[in-house]
């Protein structure tokens, strides 16, 4: 995910609810596979809510000590688990005040990926919820982003990734990632191109279809060859992509899909695929940007 020889570090939002550690237990996996530093970031936000009743309310700065405190206890903790679970990763905690979709943004800017969990909430949460933050990182972000679903998916074996191509550069991008995964973990790489008839079905399908079978060995030719261990199966499938992807992702360690780039309303940043496959995959999700001009 990251150039060689680069130590990046695997940035991770901390959940301050230790019941929720998947996302920290997969971040602290990754970071010990490459041999990376591990980041966990927690936001405490600003103190803005009063009290109710008859109670006093405290002052700006006891209360703000008061979130820094627990911010503090919650990254103790998510250090404690990580040396626990891997003593040799090296880790960085980051405790920030303010906007958590800003502070998670900047910090993937120097991170070799940013991962968050993920609680299956509906689109209208996911989108527009004060509670969530990870369509607006994964719409900014500067590196992949990489979304676990609570509780722990369980993969089958033999173990694979899945990858949507469909001949753009996103998701060239995004094949890059997923051989990059699938050589580090050593396990197959499944490359889809979802083929989907227009509303006017047309009379001979072979040729487009033979044109996107073209676009799908064409993508992945040059990158089986700097990863032949990978073993690769590519293949056509017609149907609708988000259907498609969801259903062959269903038993794999993570589907990866490209984004379109950057711009103004959040929904249109990530594109109906990459957002859909969010709201219905049940394996980590692993999100690409375009590539930097």
């Amino acid at each position: 995910m990251s150039p060689s020889g680069e130590r990046r570090p695997i940035v991770v939002g901390v959940d301050p609810d230790t019941s929720r550690q998947t996302a920290l237990a997969w971040a602290a996996d990754e970071a010990a596979r490459r041999g990376l530093p591990l980041r966990p970031v927690h936001v405490e936000g600003v103190p803005t809510r009063g009290y109710r009743g008859r109670e006093v309310p405290p002052s700006w700065e006891g209360w703000n000590e008061s979130l820094h405190e627990a911010g503090k206890q919650v990254l103790e903790e998510a250090a404690n688990f990580v040396g626990a679970r891997h003593p040799q990763v090296e880790v960085d905690a980051l405790l920030a005040e303010g906007d958590p979709v800003w502070v998670l943004r900047e910090q993937s800017r120097d991170a070799t990926a940013v991962v968050l969990g993920s609680r299956h909430l509906s689109r209208g949460q996911e989108v527009f919820g004060s509670a969530s933050v990870t369509v607006p990182v994964m719409a900014h972000a500067h590196c992949p982003v990489v979304v676990v679903p609570e509780p722990e998916h369980v993969a089958q074996e033999p173990a694979y990734y899945v990858v949507g191509v469909d001949g753009s550069e996103h998701s060239a991008a995004a094949v890059d990632v997923a051989f990059e995964a699938a050589a580090l973990r050593g396990t197959q790489l499944r490359a889809l191109y979802v083929w989907q008839p227009g509303p006017l079905r047309i009379f001979d399908e072979y040729a487009p279809q033979q044109e996107a079978r073209r676009l799908l060995s064409e993508t992945v030719a040059g990158r089986h060859d700097r990863y032949p261990e990978v073993e690769l199966h590519h293949e056509l499938v017609v149907g609708h992509p988000v259907q498609v992807l969801t259903d062959a992702s269903a038993h794999a360690l993570g589907l990866v899909v490209g984004t379109r780039g950057h711009g103004g309303f959040t929904g249109m940043l990530l594109g109906s695929v990459s957002q859909g496959v969010l709201h219905h995959a049940g394996c980590p999700v692993i999100v690409v940007p375009p590539r930097p001009a």
